[in-house]
């Protein structure tokens, strides 16, 4: 039986009254393509079905996993294809033998979930161990490898008012979870975590701020226009508004969803002291600091007031500032 680790927020439904759910993606190494899709089979009790080269379909009782090497490069390379060099092409299967054996040791491999209800987040916890037990590794086994472990999770309802207050919550928190997840330096190095721009939460944190969906949706795609964001709303605005969002940003890798994209954390699976439940549960303390408008207001003046110089903020982090609040409060 599944131990629950998992914390639950309290909105647990949409305002359809369907149980709200969450995709989760794994970057991983350590298994072999092959290895892991056996695995991965074994475990969930799944059957396997090749789409095409490094992408398997898995059918589960919990729903359709996807396992892929992480590079559309990899993926799509053809060795047949008259383009490329004939020396290169008469190789054949020897140098292909070659370029997989090298791209799974540098290019990680993902294991990307159907979207599940979020009371089944106990069994991605289970399974996240018993991949560490099958040899799985993570961002900490190389400087080369920046694996990251990301939430897709679906929101309670798509008003503006709504979707403000989980923007404020993730810019107040944005500090406190970076070093919750103590990020591998690997993923220090990149871009694709980067927080909002300061501008834009400025404008975000006010008190009167109150936008309709496409102010919302202005205000943040003038400050930033790219997927490479902790919090990327991308797909979000994808799903609201496809045609404002390609007047600033054009990138056929966003996929229309009703939901957020959580990038910060990273997947250190090989380390028994890091949990896919410790992460969930961070991401549960945001979801009910969005719920609580008293709290949110309290925190967010206390965000503002940081911006200012004094003695207290030159001697405290924002970061110790949040863990301290956070822990009177109760929320953590």
């Amino acid at each position: 039986m599944t131990q629950a680790n998992c914390r639950m927020p309290d909105i647990l439904n949409t305002a359809d009254g369907e149980e709200r759910r969450v995709g989760v993606e794994i970057e991983l190494s350590g298994l072999g393509y092959d290895e892991l899709v056996r695995v991965m089979a074994r475990l969930l009790g799944g059957t396997a079905t090749v789409d095409s080269r490094y992408v398997t379909r898995l059918d589960t009782s919990m729903g359709e996993f996807t396992i892929e090497l992480d590079s559309d490069p990899i993926k799509d390379l053809d060795l047949a294809d008259e383009r490329l060099p004939r020396s290169i092409r008469e190789l054949g299967g020897q140098a292909m033998g070659v370029i997989d054996a090298a791209a799974e040791r540098v290019v990680p491999l993902e294991i990307i979930s159907p979207p599940l209800p979020f009371t089944q987040m106990d069994e991605i916890d289970s399974l996240m161990q018993e991949l560490r037990r099958a040899g799985a590794l993570g961002s900490r086994e190389a400087i080369y490898f920046a694996f990251g472990l990301q939430l897709n999770p679906e929101l309670p309802d798509l008003e503006p008012a709504t979707l403000v207050r989980y923007f404020q919550a993730f810019a107040c928190l944005y500090d406190w979870l970076k070093a919750r997840h103590q990020i591998d330096v690997s993923r220090k190095f990149t871009t694709y975590i980067e927080p909002w721009s300061n501008r834009y939460t400025d404008r975000l944190m006010a008190d009167d701020y109150n936008p309709g969906q496409s102010r919302l949706m202005e205000d943040y795609l003038e400050f930033n226009p790219t997927r490479n964001r902790a919090l990327d709303l991308l797909p979000l605005f994808a799903h609201l508004d496809q045609a404002l969002l390609e007047r600033h940003v054009r990138d056929p890798r966003i996929k229309s969803r009703p939901t957020l994209h959580y990038r910060l954390p990273d997947c250190d699976i090989d380390n028994p002291d890091w949990h896919f439940s410790t992460v969930w549960n961070d991401w549960v303390v945001l979801e009910q600091l969005a719920s609580n408008a008293t709290d949110l207001a309290e925190l967010r003046a206390m965000f503002r007031e940081r911006r200012k110089i004094s003695l207290h903020n030159l001697t405290h982090s924002w970061q110790e500032t949040t863990a301290n609040w956070l822990r009177s409060k109760g929320y953590v």
